[in-house]
């Protein structure tokens, strides 16, 4: 295990400590703009027929670019650690998926792993415009199956993080979102402490008045977040990754922590078995975040794999 990593909130100056008394988000927009300095990495929007997506870009380098898509409940500064430990050099890019995080939500558009999977692809087209090097996580992973799976001539290789969309060994949370609950919902701080408990070995240390913020935000989208679970984990679509795996045919690597809570590990078992060729590392933990919490140990991983 890491005895140290970056952590999303993590990293605050003392300059900065006090504007979490009374304004929560600067403090928050502060962290994400040290980590996009660390990372050589840049907002910008893109707009595209299901509406705009905002998303981070980094390195100039003529490699293969390397897309990463985040889960559910995640944002595009997820994978800020993960890209400054990659390379300030290598070409890179995060956005937030349609509906989440800073781009454009569309009242009744289709939040699934297939509809995802056809927005991204008009993304490679139009921001990038060459075959990418696929990270997905969780949902995101799923997601990035399927576009795997469907447009192979836009992914040269894929990296499925604790992916979703396969039926992996009954655990609590997967029986949560079958049973209809959001075991990810927040409603007040202390359910914000147990989502992070959730997701995290080690959870994070949050100012109160940010942790304030972020319930609110959730609370918000709390409506949007069950549409969602609704589509990729309740629906016909909710194994779709699982069936298309067999179609995957490029170099494929497959990355767990050994006791994830959330995406159990078995589920990297299925696609080892679907995807033909794949590899698999498992991280020993318990963290459902690698590429945070377990960030030398999964960029090790991602640059063996890639280069």
């Amino acid at each position: 295990m890491d005895k140290s990593f970056t952590l999303v909130l993590a990293g605050l100056t003392v300059s900065a400590a006090g504007l979490w008394l009374t304004r929560p988000k600067r403090l928050l927009d502060f962290e994400f703009a040290r980590q996009r300095r660390r990372a050589g990495a840049r907002v910008a929007r893109v707009a595209l027929p299901d509406g705009e997506v905002s998303y981070l870009h980094s390195g100039t380098a003529s490699g293969t670019p390397i897309l990463h898509i985040h889960g559910f409940t995640g944002m595009k500064e997820n994978w800020l650690p993960l890209m400054a430990a990659l390379g300030r050099q290598v070409r890179q890019y995060a956005p937030d998926l349609p509906g989440w995080g800073e781009s454009e939500r569309r009242e009744g558009a289709d939040p699934g792993y297939a509809a995802q999977a056809e927005r991204l692809a008009g993304f490679i087209d139009a921001v990038i415009g060459a075959p990418v090097d696929l990270v997905g996580h969780s949902m995101g992973g799923g997601i990035a199956a399927v576009l795997a799976a469907r447009h192979p001539d836009k992914v040269r290789r894929l990296v499925l993080m604790s992916a979703a969309g396969v039926r992996f060994e009954d655990n609590a949370f997967g029986q949560a979102v079958l049973d209809g609950d959001n075991p990810f919902g927040v409603t007040d701080v202390d359910d914000l402490r147990r989502y992070f408990t959730l997701v995290f070995e080690r959870p994070p240390w949050v100012p109160r008045g940010v942790a304030r913020w972020m319930v609110r935000r959730r609370v918000a989208d709390a409506p949007f977040e069950q549409a969602v679970l609704a589509s990729i984990g309740r629906s016909e679509e909710a194994f779709l990754p699982q069936r298309e795996a067999a179609n995957i045919r490029m170099p494929t690597q497959l990355l767990w922590c050994r006791n994830d809570p959330v995406i159990d590990a078995s589920a990297a078992s299925i696609y080892a078995e679907a995807i033909p060729g794949s590899r698999l590392t498992l991280i020993q933990g318990t963290s459902h975040m690698p590429m945070i919490e377990y960030l030398d140990a999964t960029a090790t991983t991602l640059k063996e794999f890639l280069q």
